[in-house]
């Protein structure tokens, strides 16, 4: 096999921004000289990262000024990344900050920040996030948090400064700027810390932690796992205040998790976690407000969690968002999810007032498009702009500042994501959005106020392409960089006028001819459309092997599966081409097939809303309906399709094999919840009820309960530390298993926790899943 030089530009710093696409990084020419060289596809290519074509800059922002773009991006294609800056004056990439001893790695950083890249599945090394100082001086700095500390970087000066060391013992958790630029907060020993630049000096703002169980400015396990809220401070607006969470974990029962592959014993073999079970207390949470020059914190009137009470209204602290004026507004979600709370403090008076509540069944899906408006500009100042699920679809509403709505923004049968920038003084919002179809995503403007006289306008759309467009606007509302992707288009970076969309200048391309897509042979999957039962249009992914090669179909099938909420696995993107195992997987002669069931994410509520309160039937049922519709067009064949999937996918694997073993023989269940019981309480409660009130619904929805049904094979796959979804889960259905005196395989990792990170891991573990498939396919 003729090699390829993967690196052959890769020591060689870009100096230009738009590059001919024969010196592009990542752009081969070299084509295979024989067969056995085009369809060798080593099982280690499965685990290799960054995937193939996923080198483009990320982490985009803007200078101050809008002169500079800065990213995140590794020149030698590894998971090790530098900031880079480019000057769209002159055109030139230059290197912004180097990390001066590496950066982080898996072995340098402290027992907490592991654990929140767990929660935020986060694999970069070297830099993985950078801040801009926004200050009012011409000079340019960003801060760049590393394990041994707190960094800061000016524009052109030789050296970084350390300007607060960490350590692993006492690590600085959390750090971001203050919106003036003066001033650093962060988390240390579970105390909030405000560092002041111009003095160099830091101050402890917080007092009377007690360890893990009671922290200040730290998000609770449920609000990183589960809330997408990672904070537990809030800087306001004129940076002079800190609001922040005191989280009281001590009502909370610890679950043990023992490190059973150490060779000691004790403490270091052992870490004990604040679990809430379904069904059970979750911690209290406090929000207070301090001072950045110190001084007595002010309780808000507010108590989150503590109790087991089912229609407790103020059960999750689910947002803060600072409003001008040093108003707060706490979003708080009851325990059933079925009403929000905005609720508005006045910091200086103590007033607490709600302003606005959403109802919504079957739940409330919380999201980020909360935005204050300014003061003065319009006659709308000091509203804000609202997201509501409330027309079955999430639409943005304009609300005034006592929380009246005063009607919407946007309006149809598609949903609104992300709020990208409003320009008050235009009348303008820009938005991101699914209007072109579910398996997009593009960038919109629409009026910002609305027109008595005249209906809703549409939105404008500004992206060009098909696929997916993620978009970072600059500060003065005039260019946006996009950056795109889509299953025949690997991800490019653009700089484009935020007035008609037209493209400026490319920022980073790569060309299709992907060394390790062209040696591999990688082909993008098929989309087709299904209907589900009820009628309902069901999206799916098809990856066929070559049939040069393998013949005509039918073909042994594997079914990768996830199916659960907040998830899209069949879309236009970039990401569903470079799916490596299904890749090899085709590469074997195996036909890979992915389906969205109902109860899946980016449909809207109803379709999502099929899920309620019975994981395991109507979303295994939408699998099944593909696998059926795969046998009637000749492409699989009954008792030779097979399942894999990981977390919820892992859940469904196993239970679709048992629920229907007259159509499946095998599945790899990996990291599986196999009783909801056993789950925690926001993502279990939401979806389920709480346990005495759905007693079927739990029932049902364990695997257990259908074991006795099993005739295919089952691998198990777990990691013995997993914080997320506990070993037990798979030891409880290995208890059924064997009770039911069926057979099983059981593949574990002591020291991995909710997936495997290491790599001679994770090449074992693909190892033995394709033995796996080879034998029971």
């Amino acid at each position: 096999m003729q090699s390829v030089d993967e690196n052959e530009s890769e020591n060689k710093k870009l100096k230009r921004l738009r590059s001919l696409s024969n010196n592009m990084p990542l752009t081969d020419n070299t084509t295979p000289q024989n067969v056995e060289d085009s369809i060798l596809f080593p099982i280690e290519e499965i685990v290799q990262s960054p995937l193939p074509g996923y080198v483009a800059p990320t982490s985009i922002g803007f200078s101050a000024d809008d002169s500079l773009v800065t990213c995140l991006f590794s020149p030698d294609h590894t998971l090790s990344r530098k900031v880079f800056a480019f000057d769209l004056k002159n055109g030139k990439q230059e290197l912004f900050f180097g990390p001066p001893d590496g950066g982080l790695d898996e072995s340098n950083i402290s027992a907490e920040e592991k654990l929140r890249r767990e929660r935020l599945r986060e694999r970069g090394l070297g830099v993985t996030r950078y801040e801009w100082v926004k200050t009012g001086l011409k000079k340019k700095a960003i801060m760049v948090p590393l394990p041994a500390g707190i960094y800061l970087q000016e524009l052109y000066s030789p050296k970084p400064e350390l300007k607060l060391p960490s350590s692993s013992l006492s690590p600085i958790i959390d750090p971001h700027i203050s919106p003036d630029g003066t001033m650093l907060a962060y988390v240390r020993d579970s105390e909030l810390h405000v560092l002041n630049f111009l003095f160099n000096e830091s101050k402890q703002l917080t007092h009377g932690a007690q360890g893990n169980t009671v922290t200040h400015g730290i998000a609770e396990y449920i609000a990183q796992e589960e809330m997408d809220r990672k904070n537990g401070y809030w800087w306001s607006l004129d940076s002079q205040f800190i609001a922040f969470t005191q989280v009281d974990s001590s009502e909370i029962p610890l679950f043990r998790i023992m490190h059973q592959g150490k060779s000691s014993v004790g403490s270091e073999a052992q870490e004990d976690h604040p679990y809430p079970f379904a069904g059970a207390s979750n911690v209290k949470v406090h929000l207070g407000v301090v001072s950045v020059h110190g001084g007595s914190v002010t309780w808000l009137d507010l108590l989150c969690g503590g109790t087991e009470k089912p229609d407790n209204e103020d059960e999750y602290l689910a947002r803060i968002n600072w409003m001008h004026g040093n108003i707060l507004i706490a979003q708080v979600l009851n325990r059933s999810h079925s009403k929000l709370k905005l609720i508005k403090f006045d910091i200086k008076a103590g007033r607490k007032e709600v302003i606005y509540v959403e109802e919504q069944f079957p739940w409330i899906n919380l999201h980020d498009c909360f935005t204050p408006l300014d003061k003065g500009i319009t006659k709308y100042s000091e509203g804000f702009i609202w997201a509501s699920e409330k027309t079955g679809f999430r639409h943005l509403y304009l609300h005034d500042a006592n929380g009246t709505c005063l009607g919407p923004i946007t309006e149809g049968d598609w949903m609104v994501e992300q709020i990208a920038g409003v320009n008050e003084a235009a009348g303008m919002i820009y938005f991101t959005a699914t209007r072109d179809g579910p398996l997009e995503s593009h960038l919109y403007r629409a009026k910002l106020f609305p027109d008595e006289k005249n209906a809703l306008q549409a939105p404008v759309r500004l992206t060009n392409g098909k696929g997916k467009h993620s978009v970072v606007l600059d500060h003065h509302l005039q260019n946006f960089v996009d950056i795109h992707d889509s299953l025949d288009c690997p991800p490019r970076v653009l700089l484009c006028s935020l007035i008609d969309g037209r493209e400026i200048m490319p920022l980073f391309e790569q060309a299709f001819t992907i060394p390790r897509f062209k040696r591999l042979e990688l082909e993008p999957p098929k989309i087709v459309q299904i209907q589900a039962n009820d009628g309902t249009i069901l999206y799916g992914a098809l990856y066929e092997p070559d049939p040069t090669r393998f013949g005509p179909p039918p073909y042994k099938t594997l079914i990768s599966v996830y199916g659960g909420p907040s998830v899209q696995y069949v879309c236009d993107s970039w990401i569903s081409t470079v799916d490596m195992r299904a890749q090899y997987l085709r590469s074997k002669g195996i036909l890979v097939w992915k389906l969205d069931n109902r109860g899946s994410a980016r449909r809207g509520l109803k379709f999502e809303g099929a899920l309620k309160g019975n994981p395991g039937r109507f979303d295994a049922e939408d699998q099944l309906t593909g696998a059926e519709w795969l046998i009637k067009q000749g492409l699989a064949k009954a008792g030779h399709i097979g399942l894999y999937g990981w977390s919820y996918g892992g859940y469904m694997s196993a239970m679709i094999l048992a629920r229907f073993p007259d159509v499946f023989c095998c599945a790899v269940s990996g990291a599986p919840v196999t009783s909801w019981d056993g789950y925690d309480t926001f993502y279990t409660e939401k979806y389920m009820g709480l346990p005495y009130e759905n007693p079927t619904g739990y029932e049902y929805g364990s695997v257990m309960h259908h074991v006795h049904k099993l005739k295919g094979r089952l691998l198990l796959v777990h990691g013995m530390i997993d914080e997320n979804v506990h070993f037990r889960h798979t030891a409880r259905l290995v208890n059924a298993l064997v009770a039911a005196g069926k057979p099983y395989e059981l593949l574990i990792f002591p020291d991995e926790r909710h997936m495997p990170r290491r790599h001679t891991d994770r090449i074992y573990m693909e190892e033995r899943i394709w033995e796996f498939f080879e034998r029971n396919l």
